[in-house]
């Protein structure tokens, strides 16, 4: 089931999600809008290689706007920190944001029960697209959870992304053995 909006205040209340910051005007019926934060990162080379350590650079969105070309991966970072520590947390783009055609990511959407951080953002567009810092960017929807959890991401050993940021996170595949 999806957390209504009564339902995530209760749950912030509680203090099993925390939105930093939180602005009530951003609660939606069921959901909750996260926006753009002032980084965005590309990878250095134009071929990734799964197996390697694929190298980013970092760049600040300028005041008056950043324009998105298409055939480039832009990492982008949620200006929201989140913890989700009873629920499980999905990502998905804003109508908006869809009908400019950017797409916010292209896999991963859903966040794990225990996830603590802000979020990496796998931006792409279909036309040249101008974008800013704190523009609306995604939403983020709450799912209840089925029985008990053995492992928070916060807490697991091989978790990839645990630390704390405010800049988008590249890839982690390398660290998987395959």
């Amino acid at each position: 089931m999806i957390l209504t909006d009564k339902r995530i205040l209760e749950e912030i209340e509680k203090g099993t999600i925390i939105i930093e910051p939180f602005k009530p005007e951003c609660l939606g019926t069921n959901s909750y809008d996260v926006h753009l934060g002032k980084y965005l990162a590309t990878y250095k080379d134009r071929v990734l290689d799964a197996k390697a350590h694929n190298q980013i650079d970092h760049f600040e969105i300028p005041k008056d706007g950043y324009i998105l070309q298409p055939g480039t991966l832009y990492l982008g970072v949620t200006l929201e920190y989140t913890e989700t520590h009873h629920h499980v947390p999905f990502l998905e783009g804003k109508s908006s944001t869809g009908r400019l055609g950017i797409d916010i990511h292209a896999t991963a959407g859903k966040g794990d029960v225990g996830f603590c951080n802000t979020w990496t953002l796998e931006i792409s567009c279909a036309q040249p697209v101008k974008i800013y810092a704190g523009m609306p960017i995604g939403q983020l929807i709450y799912f209840t959870v089925e029985g008990k959890i053995e492992n928070l991401y916060n807490a697991k050993q091989n978790a990839k992304y645990n630390n704390k940021t405010t800049r988008p996170v590249e890839s982690m595949m390398w660290k998987n053995n395959f």
